[in-house]
C-alpha cells in the first residue's frame, strides 16, 4: 500500500479505493473503502485495540497466483484486510504499521 502521509502522529496508507488512517492524536484507526461506485460505511476503532499486524497469503484457485494482504488484528478477534499488490508490498505495509504503532514484528 502506498504511503500517502507519514508523520509522527498520523499514518495514511492507500491501495486502490481502500484507505487506512492511523491517528495518534485522536487515538483512532479508520478504514475507508469504496465498492464499485459507492462508499462503504467506514470502519473505526481505537489504536489501543490493535493487537497485531500480520500477512495473510493464499493461492487463487482459478489462476494459481499467490494473493497477499496485510491484516490488522484487533483484541476482540475481528480483523481488517488491506489489499496489497504482492507479498513484498504486504510485508512493507505491515512493517510500517508495526513501526508506527510500536508493535513487535
Amino acid at each position: 500500500m502506498p504511503i500517502v502521509e507519514d508523520t509522527a502522529n498520523r499514518l495514511v496508507l492507500k491501495s486502490g479505493s481502500t484507505k487506512l488512517t492511523l491517528d495518534k492524536s485522536t487515538g483512532k484507526v479508520a478504514l475507508d473503502r469504496k465498492i464499485l461506485f459507492w462508499n462503504a460505511k467506514p470502519a473505526n476503532s481505537n489504536l489501543s485495540e490493535v493487537a497485531e499486524v500480520t500477512i495473510d497469503s493464499g493461492v487463487d484457485r482459478a489462476s494459481g497466483i499467490e494473493v497477499c494482504n496485510t491484516m490488522l488484528v484487533f483484541r476482540g478477534g475481528q480483523a481488517w484486510v488491506l489489499p496489497a499488490t504482492d507479498k513484498k508490498d504486504a510485508e512493507a505495509s505491515a512493517a510500517k504499521i508495526r513501526e508506527f504503532l510500536r508493535l513487535p514484528a
